[in-house]
């Protein structure tokens, strides 16, 4: 009783027999929606210094432009490193030192005298650091909750969108005030609003009614000596655990063998075979490549990925190209921004009902994304491409808020292995963030027509969305596959038991006749006849 009270204290884990729904989950909800403000918002809204930048260092469109791709590049290769650092130190310590690592790296931009340097401090350090946020934050949301769990994410994920709004307003008008440098510099100190968001992410620890009596056995049992130390540390839930995790799981520390109070933490789990082993915790679970659902989905995720930049860098000079004037243009990123805020509310929703496949709901929202990307192509006039903005930023902000939280579902790879699913996840798209955004500027250089690039997008969304067709397939062949391998060795080992030599058995009756001709009650009989 008192461990419990001693682990549920002020910030330490939360533990629960089943994910909450609710709880501390909702503090996690909120800290979520500000790390997407000052992550995916920040990165957004950069152009509003895209002119100021070129000015200030005569450079081109084209080299400005590589700021916010080598940021977003090494936000996402490095994603398996961000798994790793949050199962071996726990997610609050990456996600402090990410919003550390992005205040720093926006700060010194204020200071940057070239754009080679610019490419260092947002570009690598504030990239890392975004990484270091963004994933920790959504996985452990995606552990607090479970019946709700996509609309809780959808509605946390609006962050980003409300961003757009609130932030480059403000931006664009401190600027004019202060200059560009100062308001990257004050940008820079109200991102490190992450590192308290941080550490409000506690970790979540699930025990069920069955080990709860198992500790309560334990716990009633004589301990003696060095038997008493070993179980009060086996028992003993640490900080720094992360994941939803078992009772038996949270007593191996995720650093894997960890020291606690002068004792090694040695828990022992059973293993196939069926006797005691020590686990092991993996820092970064590979297995998932051997998953063929979750090698599927993540080939969805790298194709999607080019459908994501034309309409956002391309919309206004297509716009432009079919009559409509630049300033009404700029108008349309406005509607597919709002347009974004109603699909990520209303894909929550919709997915929060049960009776609905939530992967096929995804896969019609690709379907649908791939027409509109072709309708681009084709609309002219403002009210034509207002219309395909609306829809496409509907479509988007229902794929971007739940393709990620997807992965803890069953048809993919589960919320057990979400953590290095993820890393592993993003950092497979991300070569299509990088080769993307210049794939359609080769396209219109070459064809001097800015549908060009909407065209290429539709081709990588329509593959995209034939693989996300092909997850559950390759799910269900995976089961059966395993179903019957199991199967097989449980009739192997039937078989063995039945080809036993038969000699064996005189021997085993010799035994019992040995034994029970020199038992006392026998020695009795003998001695009264």
């Amino acid at each position: 009783m008192n461990r419990g009270w001693r682990a549920g204290r002020c910030l330490g884990p939360k533990v629960y027999p089943a994910a909450p729904d609710g709880d501390w989950g909702w503090v996690v909800a909120v800290a979520f929606f500000v790390v997407e403000v000052f992550t995916y918002g920040v990165i957004k809204s950069f152009g509003v210094f895209l002119q100021d930048l070129m000015s200030e260092f005569g450079e081109t469109n084209n080299r400005i432009s590589w700021v916010v791709s080598i940021s977003v590049f090494v936000m996402t290769f490095t994603a398996p490193l961000s798994s790793v650092l949050s199962n071996r130190f726990g997610v609050r310590p990456v996600v402090m030192m990410g919003g550390f690592l992005i205040s720093l790296g926006t700060i010194t931009t204020g200071f940057a005298r070239s754009v080679n340097q610019m490419y260092l401090t947002t570009g690598i350090v504030s990239g890392l650091g975004y990484c270091l946020t963004f994933l920790p934050t959504v996985t452990i949301l995606s552990q607090y909750f479970n019946k709700r769990r996509s609309l809780v994410t959808a509605t946390a994920s609006t962050g980003e969108c409300i961003s757009i709004f609130a932030l480059a307003p403000a931006l664009t008008a401190m600027k004019e005030r202060i200059g560009w440098r100062m308001c990257l510099v004050v940008v820079g100190v109200l991102q490190s609003s992450i590192i308290l968001c941080g550490v409000l992410l506690r970790p979540i620890v699930i025990r069920t009614t069955e080990e709860e009596r198992r500790e309560e056995g334990a716990a009633n049992a004589p301990l003696k000596g060095p038997d008493a130390q070993n179980e009060e540390t086996r028992t003993s839930l640490t900080s720094s655990d992360s994941g939803v995790q078992s009772l038996g799981a949270s007593r191996t520390d995720l650093a894997g063998g960890r020291k606690a109070g002068g004792a090694e933490e040695k828990a022992v789990t059973p293993d196939p075979a069926g006797g005691p082993g020590p686990a092991r915790a993996r820092l970064l679970d590979l297995s998932v490549l051997r998953d063929w659902s979750f090698l599927c989905y993540a080939l969805f995720g790298l194709f999607a990925t080019l459908g994501f930049f034309a309409p956002q860098l391309y919309v206004i000079e297509l716009s432009v190209s079919r009559g409509v004037a630049r300033e009404t243009a700029a108008y349309m990123l406005s509607a597919m921004a709002v347009a974004e805020i109603v699909g990520r509310l209303s894909i929550g929703v919709v997915m929060n009902r049960r009776p609905v496949r939530k992967i096929y709901i995804l896969l019609a929202c690709v379907a649908l994304l791939c027409g509109v990307l072709l309708l681009f192509t084709a609309v002219t006039g403002f009210w034509g491409l207002a219309v395909c903005c609306v829809l496409y930023g509907f479509l988007l902000g229902t794929v971007c808020s739940t393709h990620i939280p997807m992965l803890a579902e069953d048809d993919v790879v589960g919320i057990d292995r979400m953590s290095s699913a993820a890393g592993i996840y993003v950092f497979i798209h991300s070569f299509a963030c990088l080769g993307g955004p210049p794939l359609g500027g080769i396209l219109v250089d070459v064809t001097k027509n800015y549908g060009s690039a909407f065209y290429s997008c539709a081709v990588g969304m329509s593959l995209g969305a034939l693989f996300l067709g092909l997850v559950r397939p390759a799910k269900q062949w995976h089961c059966c596959t395993r179903r019957g391998r199991r199967q097989e060795e449980q009739e192997a080992a039937e078989q063995a038991v039945a080809l036993q030599p038969s000699q064996e058995k005189p021997a085993d009756f010799l035994e019992v006749d040995v034994v029970m001709e020199t038992s006392p009650t026998q020695q009795q009989r003998e001695e009264e006849v």
